[in-house]
């Protein structure tokens, strides 16, 4: 597995406040890692400083030479008073076909909005022109924070599927950052669970039985991850890496969804 995007011992301070401590993280080809903690745990930050969009006071960040990055960031401000078409927001920081325009808003179901003005979009439809507007260009590395916010529980999931797709169709990486436990859990190779440091990461499966993460989320966030029940008929080393595959080649998930929230 190549390495996208690799971060060993990075910390980060700012106005006197230490916001991350001595964090590795790892993004390889076709993995999902989804990033998740408690409000303020600096997740958007650490997603800043895996991008380059600020720079870690302490630590090395190695990103790959060839790496075409597709960004949703968390919040994304536009001048209500400016005139935009969806199609124009598209192309704002990138040239493209209007095939691939096209092909890009149609795989998140608002092709028919194209030329809608963004300023009539609901909070849903503007999340899915965003997220068709970070594939634009291609990525090899896929960077969603809260790809999920604005969007109903249905939407959720698929979008969570439509992520899927487009790992298994371009063999991408896909850096999550998300408080969707009992969604995320379903689409991930690897989760860190992040509090200023990394507390635990690993398979999903081990990191819901983490006493550290238990101690995060407590009785909540356990009964939340125990919503979704993963059957698998493969097994998983600690890093997340398939082992002792009982079906050959055969590595078919059969996911069962609960999809009651609970508190976060």
């Amino acid at each position: 597995m190549t390495a996208l995007v690799e971060l060993h011992n990075v910390g980060l301070v700012r106005s006197g406040k230490r916001i991350l401590d001595r964090v590795d993280l790892t993004v390889g080809e076709r993995e999902i890692v989804t990033l998740i903690g408690p409000n303020g745990a600096g997740k958007s930050s650490l997603v800043k400083v895996a991008l380059g969009l600020d720079r870690a006071d302490q630590g090395k960040v190695r990103r790959r030479s060839d790496l075409r990055i597709g960004y949703l960031p968390q919040r994304f401000h536009l001048d209500s008073a400016l005139p935009m078409s969806v199609r124009r927001l598209m192309t704002l920081t990138v040239e493209t076909t209007e095939d691939k325009l096209l092909a890009a808003l149609d795989e998140w179901g608002v092709g028919r909005l194209i030329d809608a003005s963004i300023h009539v979009l609901s909070g849903g439809e503007m999340q899915r022109v965003m997220l068709a507007r970070a594939m634009l260009r291609a990525p090899n590395l896929l960077v969603l924070d809260e790809p999920t916010q604005n969007l109903d529980i249905n939407g959720a999931v698929e979008c969570y599927q439509i992520i899927q797709r487009i790992r298994d169709r371009t063999g991408c990486g896909v850096l999550l950052v998300s408080h969707d436990l009992n969604i995320v859990m379903a689409a991930t190779t690897r989760v860190y669970c992040l509090n200023g440091h990394v507390c635990c990461s690993g398979h999903p499966d081990a990191v819901s039985r983490d006493p550290e993460f238990l101690r995060l989320f407590g009785p909540s966030g356990a009964s939340t991850l125990a919503l979704y029940a993963h059957h698998h008929d493969h097994d998983h080393a600690p890093d997340g890496h398939v082992v002792n595959d009982h079906h050959d080649h055969d590595h078919k998930h059969d996911h069962v969804h609960d999809h009651k929230h609970g508190p976060h």
